[in-house]
Formats: structure tokens, C-alpha cells, sequence
């Protein structure tokens, strides 16, 4: 990966149906000092942030607090009204599901890349951005990746809560699923706290790479602020599959998917989390994300073997959500071969 198709570095954690962990690194953390890839180095996780979003939400469902059918406007009245938008018909299963018909806030807040890159953003604010543009479709009618989504769910969890999505994330997840290097990051804090490797971006198809490391993660929020390590991402979701988290009735629901469009093949999206079919049969349960900079790729199989692939750049264009088929392929030879 690092000499054929030319990404900085490569890390990723494979653990085996002991429970045995094997980290592996290539490439280099620094394309202009040529600095070692730090083992198990923290990284972007993108939009590997909706399952913690979906497990909090699934555990205050668990809890009584929330309710599954309930509608949006129950928990956040008034506030989700917009051109066949409506508040009072979109479920927060549709929401977790991504079958709300929701617009996706990312693709109207500007060059957040490049000029806008530091500049903090209110999850309201976002919110705004999506609600200015009309449903994509019924609720419940179809799938769509959309942000807002999971921004709405992050919303719900502090208006039942009455806590900071950080602090409920931290305290309700993060800590009980032993994740010591993995975190929420402060208001305004650009940069990455541990051992890194730097990401970068081509700012056109085959262009020069752009380090982008140092950047303002907030317009990702619920559903993709986190930093994390592979490692990390493959205890969260090997934990989380092993009930550790919620109870077996949320944990069910979790896993019910439904078909999707735009992801990469096979994919079919559950409350949160991304079933994938592997190559020697079965399935393996995560997610991925795609953040500037970083890509993860990775989950837990059936029978407790797990890994997490991350690259140190991506792509300025493609399919929402699809990413290079050779980190796919990584996943793959990893739990296959």
C-alpha cells in the first residue's frame, strides 16, 4: 500500500480469536522528516464516531429515556422543520439507520479543507446548513448517508442528558470499553494529543499531498470527532458486539440492516454500524470513516477476530463513503488469510 499506491503510512491492529494483538506499521509519519510511524498511533476516526453516537443514544433507549419509534420532535420539539422536513415523522431509528431523508449538512459548509479549516462550528449552525435544503425523501422510503443524522443524535443525547456529548461519550463508552487512547476533542483544540502520524490530502486527483494534520475537527462532531488508535477502534467494536456495552434487546436492534447506496459493496448499514461480507464467508461489524487526512477501514467478526486499517491521506473526490478498495481489500487478507 505504501509503495504501489503511495500512502504515507499504514497502521493496523489485528487481534485473533484469543484475544492476542498484533500491531503493524509502514511508511512514514512525516513526509518531510521521514519520522517512524509511531505503533498504533493515534488517528482521525472519522465517522467511526456514529456507533459511540448510536450506542449512547441505544443505551438511554435501554435506559427508558429514549424511545426507538419515538418521533425526533418528542425529544428536540420544533427544531427539525425545513422544505418536506418534519420533525414529527422521522424516527430515531431513521435517524441511527440513515433513512430519515435528511440533507447532509457536510455538503454545504464550504472549503472546511483548506480556508475554512480552523474555523469552529456550532452544531445549531450545522444544523441550519442542512434544514436550508429540501428532503431527499420520505422517511423510512429509502437509505441515504446523511451527517445530519447522526448531528441530530448527538443533539438528543444532551437534551435527554442534560450533559456535553464529550462528557457523556467519555463517561458512558469510552471509559467502560477501556479505550485509554481514545477521546473527544476540547472546543477549538486543532491538534492531535498523542503519538501521530501527520495526514494529508491531494488537493486535486494525482496532486502534490497536503499536510492537513492541524485542523478544526468541530463540523464533525457526533458524527466524526474522535481521535482514536486501530487498536482502540478494534477493542471498542469487539466490546461492544460482546454486549459489554448495551443490552442484548438495544444490541439486537443494532444489528438489523438494511440495504445501502453509495457504500461499497455488500455494505448494508444497521443502527450505527456497517455489516460487510468477507471473502471467506461471514461478516465483519464496524464502520470506517473518512476525515481529512485519515481513513479507517475495520470491525469484529462473529467469532471475536478483529482489525482496524488506517491510511495517512485520502482522496479529493469519490463516492460518499466508499474509499479506496485497497484498504477494503487490507481488511479482508487481514481476517481471511
Amino acid at each position: 500500500m505504501v509503495d504501489k499506491d503511495t500512502y504515507p503510512a499504514v497502521l493496523s491492529s489485528v487481534r485473533d480469536r484469543n484475544g492476542k494483538v498484533h500491531d503493524y506499521t509502514a511508511g512514514v509519519a512525516d513526509l518531510k522528516t521521514g519520522k517512524k510511524v509511531p505503533v498504533d498511533g493515534q488517528v482521525r476516526a472519522g465517522s467511526n464516531t456514529k456507533p459511540f453516537t448510536a450506542v449512547l443514544v441505544l443505551q438511554l433507549v435501554g435506559e427508558g429515556k429514549v424511545g426507538l419509534d419515538a418521533p425526533v420532535e418528542k425529544y428536540l420539539p420544533g427544531l427539525v422543520r425545513g422544505e418536506g422536513i418534519d420533525g414529527r415523522k422521522i424516527t430515531v431509528r431513521q435517524l441511527l439507520q440513515q433513512t430519515s431523508g435528511l440533507p447532509n449538512y457536510s455538503e454545504y459548509i464550504g472549503d472546511h479543507y483548506e480556508k475554512d479549516r480552523h474555523t469552529y462550528l456550532q452544531p445549531r449552525e450545522l444544523l441550519d446548513l442542512a434544514l436550508a435544503h429540501k428532503s431527499r425523501f420520505a422517511p423510512g422510503t429509502d437509505w441515504e448517508y446523511s451527517n445530519t443524522n447522526y448531528l441530530l443524535a448527538g443533539l438528543i443525547v444532551e437534551k435527554v442528558t442534560g450533559r456535553p456529548l464529550s462528557e457523556e461519550m467519555t463517561r458512558r463508552v469510552i471509559r467502560p470499553a477501556g479505550l485509554r487512547h481514545t477521546y473527544f476533542p476540547d472546543v477549538g483544540e486543532e491538534g492531535i494529543r498523542e503519538a501521530h502520524p501527520q495526514g494529508y490530502r491531494a488537493t486535486k486527483p494525482n496532486g502534490p499531498l497536503k499536510d492537513i494534520t492541524v485542523m478544526e475537527p468541530s463540523w464533525a462532531w457526533a458524527a466524526g470527532q474522535l481521535v482514536s488508535t486501530p487498536s482502540d477502534l478494534s477493542r471498542f467494536f469487539t466490546v461492544l458486539f460482546d454486549g459489554k456495552l448495551l443490552k442484548q434487546e438495544q444490541l439486537d436492534q443494532m444489528r438489523k440492516t438494511v440495504k445501502t447506496t453509495g457504500m461499497w459493496p455488500g455494505a448494508r448499514y444497521g443502527l450505527g454500524v456497517v455489516s460487510t461480507p468477507l471473502s471467506c464467508g461471514g461478516l465483519v461489524w464496524g464502520h470506517g470513516g473518512d476525515i481529512a487526512g485519515y481513513e479507517t477501514r475495520g470491525g469484529v467478526t462473529d467469532d471475536g477476530r478483529a482489525v482496524t486499517v488506517a491510511v495517512t491521506a485520502n482522496p479529493p473526490s469519490g463516492p460518499r463513503g466508499q474509499g479506496p478498495a485497497d484498504v477494503l481489500s487490507l481488511v479482508d487478507t487481514a481476517l481471511c488469510k
